[in-house]
């Protein structure tokens, strides 16, 4: 129940890090990781790290321990936590305060973790919220033109 907002960050601006040994290179989209700070901001505190690691590549990751975390392996494969990741599969990390990347062969990955919210969620199509009353409210505001409207230009109104 906020007012919408909108970041436009260009890859170059996107901050980079990589380990002492030059193994593991990051592009840390938000949150912090090996002592660099993401430019985008965030309603909630999150990590969204995108991860290149060389074959001999091993770092641990430093995350709050409230955080819930995944990686998602979309080239090569990867030892996550020891667990073998292969490209296009999901590691489901849950809470923690450290993760474990490894890799014997060239792999990238997003790892993905942030603090539970733990509110209700209710949705309906592309509306998402805490109650049905919301959503109707919601749908209310959307027909009615209050959420703005994009014109023929793509300009925003």
């Amino acid at each position: 129940m906020m007012a919408p907002r909108y970041q436009e960050i260009p890859k170059a601006r996107i901050p980079e890090a990589r380990t002492a040994d030059g193994l593991a290179s990051v592009r840390v989209v938000a949150g912090e990781v090996l002592g660099v700070k993401a430019v985008i901001e965030t309603r909630t505190p999150i990590a969204y790290h995108h991860w290149t690691l060389e074959p001999g590549a091993a770092v641990e990751v430093a995350l709050p321990a409230e955080f819930t975390a995944y990686a998602y392996v979309f080239e090569g494969a990867a030892e996550i936590d020891g667990t073998h990741v292969a490209d296009g599969q999901l590691a489901v990390l849950g809470e923690g305060s450290h993760v474990r990347l490894a890799a014997n062969e060239r792999a990238s990955l997003l790892l993905l973790a942030g603090a539970p919210i733990r509110e209700p969620v209710v949705s309906y199509g592309p509306f998402v919220m805490n109650t049905e009353e919301e959503i109707a409210q919601a749908i209310t505001d959307y027909r009615a033109g209050r959420m703005g409207r994009i014109d023929d230009a793509g300009a925003r109104r």
